[in-house]
């Protein structure tokens, strides 16, 4: 267990501009796994960096630690309008993985105006708390393989085959919470059948939908969702916030030709695209690799 002394010295590699964003992630991601308050004081105090990629994976991480000390910031960058959309989603996303009634309001009041993809966001965020009240126990306590806490749980009934939850997950008509739920299932069965399924999801008129199946699909990290990944992070019309994640989840397969595919990026006009290239990158050496984890900052201050 790292005392605060060590704390401090992993958040001041999180703060130094002067060193490579990938090891920053890495400290950042080592933070997350220590956890209480030293090491979110540490997190929150960089909300003024000029990185939004870092921002929004503070944020993120600020979420998957669900302690209630981060609250106040997270709200914070919902309101502050001064931050790029794809960290005050994050945020919001954040609130909902921490599930307080007492959010309902803030989230509710950015469910009905733009920019778009926060406001879809925080209608998710929403429903996820509304959900966390009505919850069964068997729902709760359904197992996450991949120990994150994701916008919306998947279905219980684990008899829905790969057909019914492609036809929920690409109904326009549907709400997101119901389509992010036919998302989640299809992600938890890991096979070649559903990772297609999803695949399908970057034909979805949402940006947040679209952004979200790149996600789930670098945590499942299958090699038949490369195809889509790079054509989606090849499409220069498409939004940022969609390539980068599509860039982080080549990182996550780690084929060669996921990380050819990266170097051609690693230049690309929108920053967001060139950092998440970079992290991706670094990503693919640890999957590729001796390392013991990922998030090894403390190894370097100890």
């Amino acid at each position: 267990m790292a005392d605060s002394k060590n704390i401090s010295k992993i958040g001041a590699i999180l703060s130094n501009t002067a060193v490579p964003l990938k090891a920053r992630f890495r400290a950042l991601f080592t933070l997350k796994g220590l956890g209480g308050k030293v090491a979110i004081d540490e997190i929150t105090s960089n909300f003024k960096d000029d990185s939004s990629l870092l921002k929004h994976e503070m944020a993120y991480c600020l979420g998957q630690m669900q302690d209630d000390y981060a609250l106040n910031v997270l709200r914070n960058l919902i309101e502050d309008s001064s931050q790029d959309t794809i960290v005050r989603h994050e945020a919001a996303e954040a609130l909902g993985a921490i599930g307080k009634l007492e959010d309902l309001n803030l989230l509710e009041k950015y469910s009905v105006s733009p920019p778009v993809e926060l406001a879809e966001t925080c209608q998710l965020a929403v429903s996820r708390i509304h959900w966390l009240q009505k919850a069964t126990e068997k729902e709760l306590s359904e197992a996450n393989l991949f120990n994150s806490v994701d916008p919306a749980p998947p279905f219980v009934d684990h008899s829905l085959s790969v057909e019914e939850l492609t036809s929920q997950l690409l109904d326009e008509e549907a709400s997101l919470f119901t389509r992010y739920r036919a998302m989640f299932t299809l992600r938890n069965m890991k096979t070649k059948e559903s990772v297609l399924a999803i695949c399908q999801g970057f034909k979805g008129s949402s940006v947040l939908f679209r952004h979200e199946v790149a996600y789930v699909l670098g945590q499942i990290a299958h090699e038949a969702s490369e195809t889509a990944l790079t054509s989606s992070l090849a499409n220069t019309s498409e939004v940022d916030i969609v390539r980068h994640e599509c860039a982080e989840a080549l990182g996550a397969i780690a084929t060669p030709s996921c990380i050819s595919t990266l170097q051609q990026f690693i230049n690309d006009k929108h920053r967001i695209v060139r950092e998440s290239c970079e992290v991706a990158l670094d990503m693919a050496d640890y999957e590729m690799g001796n390392e013991f984890q990922y998030a090894d900052a403390l190894q370097a201050v100890v």
